[in-house]
């Protein structure tokens, strides 16, 4: 196997702890805009966590005319909890750390580009060598790693993707990318019985020791 040259990270519940409001929120948005029990609706959002929201909505309610409004409406309001979120001491020792062993590191978010760029923008003590966020035909998943192989002359067995959901997982396994599962937004037993083996870690300090 290749030794890993870039790490790329998801962005919310993978570097910021921005999970559990979002599913608070759209839980609300999808009881209020669908009529769904806020429970059954905020299980169903972090089911299908990973995707930009409007797709979220296309799977949980598949066709429904309020989807466009109910994911405006879910972007607005979150911003304020996004921005009261910084990045913690483990984050930032992670990846001082990967720095340090010359590995590139990568934010890839389906949070939109402008306000990925300006929460980065904030943490003068973190670098990172690119930060993709979504903007149109430019998502999180084929999109960002073809631009990371691209930019960075990376070949996939070069690159792994951390990232705290599912979702994040079948994207990177489908694009033969090496995957390391975030505990928080599902549990360790969650990744196993979905991806058998894959790495697991609870704190992003411990990558040091699984990325040579």
């Amino acid at each position: 196997m290749a030794r890993a040259r870039a790490v790329i990270f998801d962005f919310d519940g993978t570097l910021v702890d921005t999970m559990s409001g979002f599913a608070d929120i759209a839980a609300d948005v999808m009881h209020r805009r669908h009529g769904l029990d806020r429970a059954h609706a905020r299980n169903e959002y972090l089911r299908t966590s990973g995707l930009p929201f409007r797709q979220q909505l296309e799977l949980i309610a598949p066709g429904d005319l309020r989807n466009d409004e109910a994911a405006e409406e879910f972007e607005a309001t979150k911003q304020e909890g996004f921005f009261s979120e910084r990045f913690d001491e483990d984050v930032k020792a992670a990846l001082r750390g990967l720095r340090h062993k010359g590995l590139r590191v990568v934010v890839s978010s389906n949070n939109f580009q402008e306000l990925v760029d300006r929460f980065v923008a904030r943490e003068e003590d973190v670098q990172f060598d690119l930060v993709l966020g979504a903007r149109p035909d430019f998502f999180k998943g084929t999109d960002h790693f073809k631009h990371v192989r691209d930019v960075l002359g990376l070949r996939d067995e070069e690159m792994i993707f951390v990232g705290d959901s599912l979702k994040d997982g079948e994207k990177a396994l489908d694009s033969h990318i090496r995957f390391v599962a975030r505990t928080g937004t599902f549990t360790a037993a969650d990744f196993q019985r979905r991806f058998p083996g894959v790495p697991t870690v609870d704190r992003l300090t411990s990558l040091l020791d699984i990325v040579e």
